[in-house]
């Protein structure tokens, strides 16, 4: 179900071994991978241990009406920091 060169990406962890033809894989050069990101309890213990230690993320907060300038700064490689959009301007859309 992959496209050439797709890949396949697998959040969490499931209960139950996931069986995996790897012919299939190597046939249309397509990629398996996984990640062990927690649940909502875990991402607010994260949240909560930032909160009191002081640890903030860098970004560069855009209203929408600049998504497509983003976008294009994103192509250049001319962005140093996140991008999040200022949901607030979504109002004067």
């Amino acid at each position: 179900m992959l496209t050439h060169d797709g890949t396949l990406p697998i959040v969490g962890a499931n209960e139950n071994p996931m069986q995996v033809l790897r012919f299939s894989l190597l046939t249309g050069r397509r990629n398996l991978a996984g990640s062990n990101i927690g649940g909502l309890a875990e991402t607010q213990e994260m949240l909560d241990f930032c909160g009191e230690n002081n640890i903030t993320a860098d970004v560069e907060v855009i209203p929408i009406q600049k998504a497509n300038e983003a976008y294009e700064r994103l192509l250049k490689s001319d962005v140093k920091y996140r991008f999040c959009i200022d949901m607030a301007s979504l109002k004067n859309e």
